[in-house]
């Protein structure tokens, strides 16, 4: 199975993709963690990275589809991936799309998790606390929101128009939005 999870900062993409990699038996592939382990080791894309991170921009298309055109054709890829954080614009979806397409792999759902925008600015803050993510302050949550808007949603669209966008509401428990994803892709 091939999926990606998308929606506005905070919906609880990763935390839905976690619960369905276990589920589902599939590898979760996160951008954010991938360039967060890059920034971590200092490497040539981690520097770049960071860069864009701090200032609450989305890296460039070039690198991130570089990123999982390298990541989709490991070995663990084989029996299936949730992609989590990608793509977030048409360019990084038309990019996946060429990859997928040269891998022989189809897009089986677009989950797309949607939520009031003040809440999830709530749980963005509350998560600061916990995990202390240098792009959860108050200033770049509103603009990663307003980028957010005007760049990755309409890829709702590119999806919707592809038959395999799937809405469910991003609030609640964990366990119910997991098993409302579940039943919609299965």
């Amino acid at each position: 199975m091939h999926l990606l999870i998308m929606g506005p900062p905070g919906v609880g993409k990763g935390t839905q993709a976690k619960e369905l990699k276990n589920k589902l038996g599939i590898i979760h592939i996160s951008t954010g963690e991938i360039l967060r382990s890059e920034i971590k080791k200092n490497s040539d894309v981690g520097i770049i990275a960071k860069r864009y991170i701090d200032q609450g921009k989305l890296v460039s298309d070039d690198i991130l589809i570089d990123i999982i055109k390298k990541r989709l054709i490991k070995p663990d890829c084989y029996k299936g991936y949730l992609l989590d954080g990608f793509p977030r614009t048409i360019p990084q979806a038309t990019g996946l799309k060429k990859i997928m397409n040269a891998l022989n792999h189809d897009l089986d759902s677009a989950i797309n998790l949607i939520a009031n925008e003040d809440e999830l600015i709530n749980r963005i803050l509350e998560r600061k606390m916990k995990s202390g993510r240098s792009d959860d302050t108050l200033a770049i949550i509103k603009k990663r929101q307003k980028i957010y808007w005007k760049k990755t949603a309409p890829i709702i669209e590119f999806y919707m128009k592809m038959g395999i966008l799937k809405n469910v509401n991003g609030l609640g428990e964990i366990k119910n939005i997991t098993d409302k994803i579940l039943k919609i892709i299965n």
